[in-house]
């Protein structure tokens, strides 16, 4: 090897890093996207070629292989949430507790605002996954998940692959550096990424943060670093030079300086009125940043202020989160059409004058059910306030739940037109004109209304085109390839797509799907490796993906710890499906409650187990359990709790409790924290009823907080949640 390709390795390396935080720090690209991909493709060649040079930092690093898991790391300090607030008033409010914690008189801020004492940092709060870079030495040396504050998934090799994360920094950077920020995705990326998905026959992700989660947790770096993620710096974890910053807005300046990215938006204030005036001029703004954004942190710029303002058990003092609240504009109900879903359900979709929202144009909503869309349960006497009685015409209140999803919340009855037609519910069902049952609602103080109409008849159209989009999904037999697109395409073809079964007869019609328009062969063996993958799922996934009515995937995890196998299953009886049903020694062992009256129904009580039970001994589910067996499907139970093995699981505070997630949580998602109040005995509900024991509420919650509320269910924010699970040694 000759001197001069050395040095050119080493040149291409040093440009490349300069080249990127000239892109990503500075805002000031010193070459386009094809000269920097040029020149990593002539560094990749080169280190091919030698590989004894081979440098874990270089900017070829940054695409790689597959990930082997996720080992848990304890942050060396605590990774806290921020609190919440919704009022200008509460702002004031807590801006009143930091000049009180920290001995400032009042006036004398006011008296002369070039003096105060006290200065603040506004700045936008990211909608992202919150991350924690260690670097040792000015290299990084790892990167974790916040987890539960106390310690987090290790995603070392994916935050490598994210182009504005340095893996070296400049020099001045002390020995030990934690920064402290978020993984996000811009909204160009996330919008292209969810149109290749559509494009591939992928489900689409709801929003940029979740995308930006799914994203940072793929075991393959080679996605992870196509999709674009980027990461801003927002805080500290520890420092082994204590006099590096004196100050937040110190300590971003000197970020910078070393080469990582920190948020642009980022102002100084030095009076609440400063505080306030950032908040609204953010406010008319940030509908146009490149990516999402939930608010705006405040928080106090000196340090030696922040230590004394001092920590509570879940936040610092010293900073404050305000949420602004769901835009709401008004636009006209032009017509409402009934939907019907997988298990029959048919919900009401509202189509809208089109009404710009968040950002976003929105012109359709769903309406939950024909008994919200009669309720006339506001007060009469205001007839401008929002109501949930609809009629085709009025003047209707739209906003977005969490600034995602768009809901019709009310109309405004002084608007509403001499010529408003009421919505009348389908009778039949608008598919196939089959026999609808209307469930009423459980509300006793109005027993008119329903919660729900379903199409009873199994082999509807429409049920069968969702029930197969509900079988493939993730949650259910995970059968990569086979999105919800994707199905329609084959069933638009000569290829026979009518039932679960004939899913895994595809194989059988390679040739025929590789003339379905974008059905490459790439494709094609993906999706039959995916199908073929999918017969190992086992009895719970299995059960949760055939969409039968009170099974979702909680229930059906539940059921598949008490029986073996599927033949097991089907030689029980109706009762013996139910936990209340079970021995005392065999309930204990589970998990369950020691009194029958304190174990959850796991969605299969007196009312629901029989309906279950005919299912499952129904000639159509006889006939499709012999298909799958045939076609060699594993039907044995992979989550079966052997009664002689196990021994008695001590019973907690979530022993045998119903509990519905809602909101935004930051410590967990969401099925991960099912999983461990499974595991401590819990049943997680979808939705909120009278059998709902307990609601954990993260932040945006939207109408199931509202139901939990009038039904007199116990509420706790992720505080109180942690607290408990702490007590049982359980994060």
């Amino acid at each position: 090897m000759s001197t001069n390709t050395a040095q050119r390795i080493t040149d291409l390396r040093a440009l490349l890093h300069k080249a990127n935080r000239a892109y990503y720090v500075d805002a000031k690209p010193i070459m386009s996207d094809g000269e920097f991909d040029r020149l990593l493709a002539e560094l990749a060649s080169l280190e091919k070629q030698h590989p004894e040079l081979n440098d874990p930092n270089s900017p070829t690093a940054r695409v790689g292989g597959e990930i082997n898991g996720f080992k848990a790391i304890k942050h060396a300090l605590p990774m806290l949430s921020i609190d919440n607030t919704y009022s200008e008033a509460d702002v004031r409010e807590w801006h009143t507790r930091i000049l009180k914690g920290l001995g400032v008189e009042t006036t004398s801020l006011f008296s002369s605002p070039a003096a105060s004492p006290i200065s603040f940092i506004a700045e936008p709060k990211v909608d992202g996954l919150a991350l924690s870079l260690r670097y040792e030495n000015g290299s990084l040396a790892y990167a974790v998940t916040r987890g539960d504050g106390t310690k987090g998934d290790d995603v070392t090799a994916a935050a490598r692959v994210i182009r504005n994360i340095p893996l070296t920094l400049e020099p001045g950077s002390p020995q030990i550096l934690e920064v402290r920020g978020e993984v996000f995705l811009p909204l160009a990326s996330f919008e292209k990424m969810n149109k290749q998905r559509e494009d591939e026959g992928e489900d689409l992700f709801m929003n940029p943060r979740n995308a930006a989660a799914g994203t940072l947790k793929q075991l393959d770096t080679k996605i992870i670093a196509a999709r674009g993620l980027q990461f801003a710096a927002h805080g500290k974890g520890e420092i082994s030079d204590a006099a590096f910053a004196t100050g937040h807005w110190d300590f971003l300046a000197k970020l910078r300086a070393l080469g990582i990215p920190t948020n642009p938006g980022s102002r100084t204030c030095t009076t609440i009125d400063d505080v306030l005036t950032a908040i609204h001029d953010f406010d008319a703004r940030r509908h146009t940043m490149p990516y999402a954004v939930d608010g705006l942190v405040i928080r106090v710029d000196n340090y030696k202020q922040q230590d004394a303002l001092g920590l509570t058990s879940k936040s610092p003092r010293w900073a404050i989160a305000y949420k602004y609240p769901a835009e709401r504009k008004t636009t006209i109900l032009l017509h409402v059409e009934p939907q019907v879903g997988k298990t029959g359900k048919i919900t009401p979709r509202a189509t809208m004058q089109p009404v710009l929202l968040a950002g976003t144009t929105v012109q359709h909503a769903t309406l939950h059910n024909y008994g919200r869309i009669r309720d006339a349960s506001t007060n009469p006497q205001d007839v401008n306030a929002p109501r949930t009685h609809l009629c085709i015409g009025d003047t209707v209140y739209v906003e977005k739940a969490g600034e995602i999803i768009p809901q019709v919340v009310g109309a405004m009855l002084s608007k509403r037109p001499a010529n408003a037609k009421q919505i009348e519910p389908p009778t039949a069902c608008p598919v196939c004109n089959g026999t609808v049952e209307v469930e009423p609602a459980e509300a006793a103080d109005n027993p008119a209304l329903e919660t729900a109409r379903r199409c009873v008849n199994p082999e509807c159209p429409a049920q069968v085109r969702e029930k197969l989009v509900w079988f493939t999904g993730r949650k259910q037999m995970d059968i990569e390839g086979l999105g919800e697109k994707t199905i329609d395409q084959i069933r638009a073809s000569s290829v026979p797509l009518n039932s679960f079964a004939e899913i895994f007869r595809l194989h059988h019609h390679r040739a025929a799907l590789l003339t379905i328009d974008r059905m490459g062969e790439k494709k094609v063996d993906n999706l039959l490796a995916g199908i073929e993958a999918a017969k190992s799922r086992g009895l719970a996934k299995l059960l949760a993906g055939l969409g039968i009515r009170h099974v979702g995937d909680s229930t059906a995890k539940a059921i598949a710890k008490l029986f073996p196998d599927l033949a097991a299953l089907l030689a029980a009886t109706e009762e013996q499906l139910r936990p209340k049903s079970l021995s005392t020694e065999r309930a204990l062992a589970l998990g369950y409650a020691k009194d029958p009256a304190d174990r959850p129904e796991t969605g299969l009580g007196k009312d629901s187990g029989p309906i279950v039970h005919a299912y499952l001994h129904s000639p159509v589910a006889k006939r499709l359990f012999d298909q799958l067996r045939e076609l060699g499907l594993n039907l044995t139970s992979l989550d079966y709790i052997d009664p002689a093995s196990q021994p008695a699981a001590p019973t907690n505070f979530f022993t045998g409790k119903t509990i519905v997630l809602t909101g935004t949580l930051e410590h967990f998602d969401r099925t991960t924290l099912e999983e461990k109040l499974e595991k401590l005995g819990a049943k997680c509900s979808g939705s909120v009823s009278k059998k709902t024991s307990l609601l954990i509420a993260g932040t945006s919650a939207g109408s199931k907080l509202d139901k939990a509320r009038e039904l007199n269910i116990e509420v706790w924010d992720e505080s109180q949640l942690l607290q408990q699970l702490k007590s049982l040694d359980n994060l």
